[in-house]
């Protein structure tokens, strides 16, 4: 480990899990204190002691995205406990029905939309005074290769996805003279209870699955004070080229 964020405090949404508990036990391990926010608090407990068993960081918000009203609330509670926020994470989502999108009901479209897009940006909002305070405040969303290529029956979730995509490149437009670098990840096929619900016959088609870790070096390098990407999405291979770099 190389320490590369040490003393900085790190947000990490859908932390409970798959990609989100691999990105905050890594960067507690380089050094930040993190914040895992999720909506399971025995999930939470779990990546928390794992973290705290070598050492590290780490906060429990136990939190609900589905409830954005409350996420106003997060700033000020970061804030009152932690006085700075230096990373954000925005990384928790959800798939919803895979379905003809004209059959999908009112109630699961707006769903999928407010945990996948309304949420990122309540929270973003909510602590972008702390950010902008940061002398290198990062904000770092968990996009997808749906964002750019239309899947049937993936309707509600290829939509949050480029939907998300263009918040955040507005985002980073709106930023640009700011200390804020604003990005993407998009993954590629990992190795989550998501990609489970989506194939729970197990995924066999004609792509590799990697493993959360596989693609936590690249929510590093966007971590990192010395990041200058802003407003672009950075995909798996990239991810894996950085992995083996820091191996």
């Amino acid at each position: 480990m190389t320490g590369i964020l040490k003393d900085r405090v790190a947000l990490i949404t859908g932390a409970s899990r798959g990609i989100g508990a691999a990105v905050a036990k890594r960067f507690a391990a380089e050094g930040a204190h993190v914040i895992l926010l999720a909506r399971t608090q025995g999930a939470l407990e779990e990546v928390d002691d794992a973290i705290k068993a070598t050492g590290g960081k780490s906060t429990l918000f136990p939190f609900d995205l589905a409830k954005p009203d409350e996420l106003d609330k997060v700033g000020a509670a970061v804030a009152e406990k932690f006085k700075r926020l230096d990373i954000l994470v925005g990384n928790a989502a959800m798939l919803g029905t895979l379905s003809p999108i004209t059959h999908l009901s009112a109630k699961e479209w707006a769903r999928v939309m407010i945990v996948n897009v309304d949420a990122n940006l309540r929270l973003l909002r909510a602590v972008e005074p702390l950010l902008k305070a940061s002398d290198a405040g990062r904000a770092i969303f968990t996009s997808s290769g749906l964002a750019q290529r239309p899947l049937a029956y993936w309707g509600a979730y290829c939509t949050s996805k480029a939907a998300l995509e263009m918040m955040v490149k507005v985002y980073a437009a709106e930023t640009e003279i700011t200390k804020i670098r604003a990005n993407l990840v998009d993954p590629g096929l990992v190795d989550t209870a998501m990609l489970k619900e989506a194939f729970p016959g197990g995924y066999h088609g004609p792509f590799a699955v990697r493993k959360p870790e596989d693609v936590v070096p690249v929510y590093l390098e966007l971590a990192s004070p010395s990041c200058t990407r802003h407003g672009t999405v950075v995909s798996a291979s990239e991810s894996l080229k950085l992995a083996a770099n820091t191996r």
